[in-house]
């Protein structure tokens, strides 16, 4: 994708900051995910009632005040969460910080759900007189609204955007932070997925009446991605946002560096409102490799989107199989297994889930895969427990959404 030898062009992860259902930091989520925790439980909905959801249990107060948690949003808090995290993990003096400079790129699912809901409920409760609605129903429900409560929380005037791109959004918010380094528009980019996903009734509603929303009597072990027993989705909630910078920027600041992003792609099915398409994921794949300028047998690490729904992992492992089917030493693991599917976070935080392996030499398992589909079969599924690799170096993340689009993220150890 870029001369490797033309460092300004070289782009880096410096800091991490996350929340998901089983960790509220890198250290805790990689920790359980070796351990085989997960984060689902039991939750209750509106008009629905019981069902299960990977819940985030993180400190809303630490970076906000809580006339600033009644004004704003949970994606809005789980960002500032998650953005002030990786800021302070990277090192950077923000004082000095030059926020004209700084960009923040987000990816989200959708938005604005939660807070309708939560209006219209409430002027039900008052024979739908509108004067009860609240004042900051706009503020809250316009699309760029998590991205821009982290400005506004963290001071920065630089750009800021969230993208819209379903659950390919973690990867998408990543990407985009890659090409405004590139063309210069930004020096220091606040990036990743987030998602309130859990807060709204009806994306529960929605996967209920497609009969793709999971159900089981232990919540640890709903989320099933690949195994014949597998009956749909659970909806979880997170975030995962990271720093990301120009490499000789890193380094002049003696940064520590998590890893290189150095190929991705994204595309469209153009097929379907739901139903995925292994030929276009395929391409997706093959031309974020081409980017990279890596061959398949060159990727220690694929992180899988397996949703637990029959059909799109059906999908997916056709176009693993065509790309990797032939590769013995690299392996393919599942985070959703752990925590649901985050929507708009999960993209990132499976790809950060995976990060620590360059240091550990751990390729954390996908669990609750007692009797693999013969459909999904491969011998490279990382299956129930944790598996030593030593020297592992590349990350491929696999994120896919609603619509028919595609994003491949590919991550390499630092190396000069």
């Amino acid at each position: 994708m870029t001369n490797g030898n033309d460092y300004s062009q070289r782009i880096v992860i410096t800091g991490i900051g996350l929340t998901s259902p089983n960790g509220n930091n890198l250290a805790e989520f990689r920790e359980n995910l070796l351990a085989g925790r997960s984060g689902v439980r039991p939750y209750k909905t509106r008009y629905i009632g019981d069902v299960l959801a990977g819940v985030c249990d993180f400190d809303t107060l630490k970076y906000q005040k809580r006339k600033e948690l009644r004004r704003g949003t949970r994606v809005g808090s789980i960002s500032v969460y998650c953005a002030n995290e990786a800021v302070n993990d990277a090192g950077i003096d923000w004082e000095k910080t030059d926020k004209d400079r700084v960009g923040v790129y987000l990816g989200i699912t959708e938005h604005g759900n939660v807070e309708t809901e939560n209006e219209v409920y409430e002027i039900s409760q008052f024979d739908y007189d509108t004067t009860v609605w609240t004042h900051h129903h706009n503020p809250r429900t316009v699309a760029n609204n998590p991205a821009g409560e982290v400005t506004i929380n963290m001071g920065i005037t630089g750009p800021h955007l969230t993208l819209g791109a379903a659950c390919a959004a973690g990867n998408a918010g990543l990407i985009q932070a890659v090409q405004m380094l590139r063309l210069n528009e930004v020096d220091l980019a606040i990036a990743g997925g987030v998602s309130e996903s859990i807060h709204t009734f009806g994306i529960f509603a929605a996967f209920h009446s497609q009969g793709a929303l999971a159900v089981h009597e232990d919540p640890t072990k709903a989320s099933r991605p690949f195994d014949t027993a597998r009956n749909g989705i659970v909806v979880a909630e997170g975030g995962g946002i990271c720093t990301v910078e120009r490499l000789p920027d890193a380094l002049k600041r003696g940064a520590k560096i998590y890893g290189e992003i150095i190929g991705y792609a994204m595309n469209s099915d153009a097929t379907d409102f739901v139903l995925p398409d292994s030929a276009r994921q395929e391409q997706c794949i093959r031309l974020a490799l081409k980017r990279a300028n890596l061959n398949p047998q060159d990727i220690d690490i694929v992180s899988s989107h397996a949703t637990a729904t029959e059909q799109g992992d059906i999908e997916e492992t056709k176009a693993l199989r065509n790309v990797f089917g032939q590769c013995s030493d690299t392996c393919i693991n599942n985070t959703k297994s752990f925590i649901g599917h985050a929507m708009g976070a999960a993209g990132a935080l499976e790809l950060l889930g995976n990060i620590p392996s360059f240091e550990d030499d751990a390729i954390h398992a996908t669990i609750n895969l007692d009797e693999i589909d013969p459909r999904c079969a491969m011998d490279q599924i990382v299956a129930n427990h944790p598996k030593s690799k030593t020297g592992i170096k590349t990350i491929l993340n696999n994120s896919f959404g609603m619509l028919g689009i595609n994003s491949v993220v590919i991550v390499k150890k630092y190396e000069e």
